[in-house]
């Protein structure tokens, strides 16, 4: 295997015969790129399923080396390289869909725990190359951080002889790039936040709002989280309690096309849901203020009035003006978003009916971000893991399970901006899911307190997957907490 070292940029295609190969191009490398990760994926079954000699996982091993190789030859070199949650082919980004998911998940996180972010893979690969390879990569790991692996897996290919393969650790992100990725979200955030306030206004008056701004808004979500979701999705801990009619439909927005991206959808279908997860509540502006503002219990007509805002939201959409591009989609969202998978909620159904996939995405991300923030008749919001707990175990809450179990592939056990309370005695702010699979229950956390509960600010990332040199783990939650007990506002470690 050729030494561990700096990787250059994919050397230039050779234009001149590209020309005449219609094989050449980013659509090739991108049908054969998909194809190449689910042989890849293929082999990794097939290898862990059977022995060596049998049949499945030599015919699996022949076709990846036979893929391998036809991409070589077609584009001159084969480099896969993982960024995040995406995967690169010679510089070309495969897209994600629902078919696909598994495979791509599963190179990713065997990428993650072996501490690789680049393959580069030579004309001369055989099978054996390729078997000894994904027979280590697969190694269930020991206590090593995966560093460390990365340099084991290096050594034991060089130890067998395998020269077939270049690979170098994921390149770190630059702290400029992640600054300005963060000041990005801030202002995508922000601009939603203003222009879902003025939309809700002017319906809420009568006038027409600004459907071309809050048309850029939503490009500007889909594009934040299929670019770096994180920055973004950990600004909806936020909150707001004044504004919070405005930042739950943007929070909603975010949730949903972030699990729509987990799902696979496309980038138009994407937009398409972002502006139905927008519009969700459009129907509360015909609600009065004072009963959306109740801090005492509703009367039976108070609450026929919030119970209305569903069928509300479809006359509101029907009556704007400059809808016509806003997809029907949109308008059965609104209708649809209360009634529960098993057509218990509300508004009542006439005949028997099945709620669009949209729809039951907008409910998970609804349910969670209204249960989990401050409102008028909730002066304490429950706590982010006790309610993805409850939306997962609790079939009355009547949320597609499939679709919860997206979510919770988003945000982790621990949803982002949970408190918790460590073994070190250190308090925490989840501050993302860990990207490892086998890890959900130990998620990225700022430090915010030290042992003795001094309040640090803006205090410091730590992996709770990490392991000490005696390989247990450094830190490990005992148990969440409500923020206001400490006097910790969770929005001030976002902003």
């Amino acid at each position: 295997m050729t030494a561990s070292r700096p990787l250059s940029a994919p050397a230039q295609r050779n234009l001149t015969a590209s020309a005449g190969d219609p094989n050449a191009g980013d659509s090739y490398i991108r049908r054969a790129g998909r194809s190449l990760i689910y042989s890849y994926h293929a082999a990794l079954r097939a290898i862990k399923l059977y022995p060596v000699e049998n049949a499945a996982v030599q015919r699996a091993l022949a076709e990846l080396t036979t893929m391998s190789r036809e991409i070589i030859a077609a584009e001159g070199e084969l480099e896969i390289r993982t960024s995040g949650e995406f995967i690169f082919v010679n510089a070309t980004r495969l897209r994600l869909d629902l078919d696909n998911y598994a495979s791509f998940s599963h190179l990713l996180s065997l990428y993650r725990r072996a501490g690789l972010g680049t393959q580069q893979i030579d004309a001369t690969v055989t099978a054996r190359d390729w078997l000894v390879f994904l027979s280590l990569l697969q190694t269930a790991p020991g206590n090593e951080e995966p560093e460390q692996r990365f340099e084991i897996l290096h050594a034991k290919l060089d130890a067998a002889g395998i020269r077939a393969f270049t690979l170098a650790r994921p390149a770190e992100a630059d702290e400029d790039d992640k600054e300005k990725s963060k000041e990005r979200a801030k202002r995508t955030y922000a601009q939603s936040v203003a222009v879902t306030k003025d939309l809700m206004t002017a319906v809420r008056f009568g006038k027409s709002p600004n459907i071309k701004k809050i048309k850029r808004v939503v490009q500007g979500i889909v594009d934040q989280i299929l670019n770096e979701e994180t920055s973004l999705v950990g600004l909806t801990a936020i909150r707001d309690y004044d504004e919070y009619t405005f930042t739950h439909s943007v929070n909603v927005c975010i949730f949903s096309v972030a699990i729509g991206k987990r799902l696979g959808l496309t980038k138009l279908q994407l937009y398409d849901l972002g502006m139905a997860a927008l519009f969700h509540d459009i129907g509360k502006s015909r609600v009065p203020s004072e009963v959306l503002n109740k801090v005492e219990g509703l009367t039976d007509e108070e609450w026929k009035q919030i119970a209305a805002h569903p069928w509300m939201g479809v006359l509101c959409l029907f009556q704007l003006r400059g809808t016509q591009d806003l997809h029907y989609r949109a308008m059965i969202v609104a209708h649809e978003h209360h009634m529960k998978v098993d057509l218990t909620g509300y508004p009542r159904t006439v005949r028997p009916r099945q709620m669009s996939v949209f729809s039951k995405i907008v409910a998970v991300a609804d349910g969670f971000d209204a249960a989990t923030s401050r409102r008028s008749y909730q002066t304490t919001p429950l706590n982010p893991a006790d309610v993805m707990k409850e939306m997962r175990d609790n079939a009355r809450r009547g949320m597609d399970p499939v679709l919860v179990k997206a979510f919770v592939n988003l945000t982790g056990i621990y949803p982002i901006g949970t408190l918790v309370v460590l073994d070190t005695f250190e308090l925490g702010l989840v501050h993302a899911g860990n990207p490892i699979a086998e890890m959900l229950s130990r998620p990225i956390v700022r430090i915010i307190s030290d042992a003795r509960g001094n309040i640090l600010f803006p205090g410091y990332l730590v992996d709770l997957a990490d392991r000490g040199q005696d390989g247990a783990f450094k830190r490990t939650i005992i148990k969440t907490d409500q923020p206001d007990r400490y006097g910790i506002r969770v929005g001030d470690y976002f902003i």
